[in-house]
């Protein structure tokens, strides 16, 4: 891995490591690859390049890294050094999906139950995110809340959706961790009615089911 020989050197400078990053990715090293791609994106340690930072995950995705996969269905989504392609997005978010990703479960149940690059599918998103929920993702556990909580294609149950609130905040989904603690002893049925807010992570975005549509 990658952070091995960061952590061997004692390299903490930013751009010390994005000198690191640049000559493992060249070497071929395809986490060196994926890394270089989010640090070219970010900006950190080296200029913002989103369109060098699309072709690193290109390399990486093509030797067969998932994440980086997943960060080309986030450029292709939100135009990141590219051409928006909503269907493109659609169709790598899905391969990472079907291989076991959670990140990219994730976003692939957003554009389903958005309708954007695919046809809108309630039913094949709430699957999505159900199993990304299921291997730990606490903004995939807030979504699966909002589905029993507003009864979309599942019998409305308030509880179960307060369940999976309360999952969701202890595997670190703070907006709702800060909310809980707010609502703590209140009606549950105001846990996790309020809009997921508009902080977008580099993963995924947090969209609202239905919201966009």
């Amino acid at each position: 891995m990658l952070a091995d020989p960061v952590l061997r050197l004692g390299v903490q400078d930013r751009t010390a490591v994005t000198r690191l990053l640049l000559d493992q990715a060249a070497a071929g090293n395809v986490e060196a690859q994926a890394r270089l791609g989010q640090v070219l994106l970010d900006g950190h340690g080296i200029e913002r390049d989103a369109a060098l930072a699309f072709r690193w995950f290109g390399i990486a995705a093509a030797a067969g890294h998932l994440a980086a996969l997943n960060m080309l269905g986030r450029c292709r989504e939100l135009g990141w050094g590219c051409t928006p392609d909503l269907a493109m997005a659609a169709r790598h978010y899905r391969a990472c999906a079907e291989r076991g990703l959670d990140w990219g479960q994730y976003n692939y149940a957003n554009l389903l139950s958005q309708g954007r690059g695919v046809p809108k599918d309630m039913a094949a998103a709430l699957g999505w995110y159900q199993r990304a929920a299921d291997s730990g993702h606490a903004k995939a556990m807030n979504l699966v809340g909002r589905f029993h909580e507003e009864g979309w294609v599942v019998v409305q149950d308030l509880e179960v959706a307060f369940g999976w609130f309360q999952r969701s905040a202890l595997a670190g989904e703070f907006s709702w961790a800060v909310q809980l603690c707010v609502d703590a002893g209140a009606s549950r049925t105001t846990a996790g009615s309020r809009d997921l807010g508009t902080a977008r992570d580099p993963h995924g975005d947090t969209g609202v089911p239905g919201e966009n549509a």
